[in-house]
């Protein structure tokens, strides 16, 4: 058993395994917390989307499953994709000898028992893209970024391999992850064997100060400014964005600060130091 990572402990321990992180706004906090506890965690969960763009899914959920569905989106790419933190509606009730098994870091039993422990509770969940019907491939890096992540999890908790399953493992109502899991554990078995080689560190301008936003500002930084908001799915620009500092880029932070739990004169578009720290602009040639 363990005490859940913090969400910045979490994103190190990915970043020093050399996974390559996308972090959405406030995929820190974003959670289903209020609806049941979160921890000890045990173990990682994998499963796969069984469908394609599935990143607002992953985040919002349905009316009838809220968001978020996971902590991270392994894309095609390789990318994991933050986009929400603690409690996630991703494991749903499955076996207690399955859990037990995982607890005790041993071979797990097949098929699944009854579902009657709570997996939300007790797993960090990640989905990875993809149908689900057997004819989807699986790209080398998506696999790759499935066992970092894991890998990851495994060393700052001190867990073998035998701590990671698939959702189809804990549960006989699932078929996901549609790849061998057994096969994956073997990978992760490997990499927890070798000291892994961190990512760089990414850099990020530092807060340049409100007094440098004001109407017509020319800098190729509120040119990455804008393309930031518009990652994060904030951007208000019929052109651009970028050079020049003015009215949709106003408008594009609002909306960014809104995102944040601002409102109100705090939401007026004009950046503040905290509100700057989230958006993580890159420096030149870092992007």
């Amino acid at each position: 058993m363990a005490t859940p990572l913090t969400a910045y402990a979490l994103a190190r321990a990915l970043r020093d395994e050399g996974v390559r992180l996308r972090e959405h706004a406030n995929w820190q906090t974003h959670n289903r917390n209020h609806k049941g506890s979160w921890g000890p965690v045990n173990g990682v969960m994998l499963h796969h989307t069984a469908g394609s763009d599935s990143l607002t899914l992953c985040r919002d959920g349905t009316a009838a499953l809220p968001g978020p569905l996971c902590i991270g989106l392994v894309a095609k790419d390789g990318t994991v994709h933050l986009v929400g933190y603690g409690r996630t509606n991703h494991a749903g009730a499955g076996s207690s000898a399955v859990y037990a098994a995982v607890r005790a870091e041993q071979a797990l039993p097949s098929p699944p028992g009854p579902d009657t422990v709570d997996g939300n509770t007790h797993f960090y969940g990640f989905e990875i893209e993809n149908l689900g019907n057997g004819k989807d491939p699986y790209p080398a890096a998506q696999l790759a970024a499935a066992e970092r992540l894991s890998a990851a999890l495994c060393r700052a908790h001190g867990w073998t391999a035998a701590s990671v399953i698939g959702h189809k493992e804990w549960t006989r109502r699932k078929i996901d992850p549609s790849f061998s899991t057994v096969g994956m554990r073997t990978r992760i078995e490997a990499r927890l064997g070798v000291r892994p080689v961190p990512a760089p560190a990414p850099a990020f301008v530092a807060f340049p100060g409100t007094a440098f936003f004001v109407p017509g500002r020319r800098s190729d930084l509120i040119t990455r400014v804008g393309r930031r908001l518009v990652a994060e799915g904030c951007g208000r620009y019929r052109v651009g964005p970028g050079p020049v500092w003015g009215e949709a880029d106003v408008l594009s932070y609002a909306a960014w600060q809104r995102g944040l739990g601002y409102a109100g004169a705090d939401a007026d578009g004009i950046p503040g130091r905290a509100s700057w720290d989230r958006l993580r602009v890159p420096e030149a040639g870092h992007e």
